[in-house]
């Protein structure tokens, strides 16, 4: 994965774990996701383009919180859905 700064993600100072590791949204609606990502503006957890309902990226959408940071154990990225850019930490 190439390294790909933004201002988004130069802006984030600590990156914010999962709270849990399942999709907020799935969970409610009883759902199946395949990879997570966490928001790093309000440090929500949602599933991944991969999955069914996307939730991710419906959240980015509907909030305008640009960040996200992979929640799969061993994989350190972040990702800037208005810059499309990607950046490992």
């Amino acid at each position: 994965m190439p390294e790909q700064s933004c201002s988004h993600i130069d802006a984030i100072a600590t990156v914010k774990p999962p709270k849990r590791h399942e999709c907020d949204e799935c969970a409610k609606i009883g759902g199946r996701w395949v990879h997570l990502r966490t928001c790093q503006q309000c440090g929500g957890t949602h599933c991944c383009d991969n999955s069914p309902n996307r939730h991710a990226t419906k959240h980015a959408r509907a909030t305008g919180h640009p960040v996200i940071a992979s929640a799969e154990p061993g994989e350190r990225w972040l990702y800037c859905y208005p810059d499309d850019r990607f950046s490992e930490y």
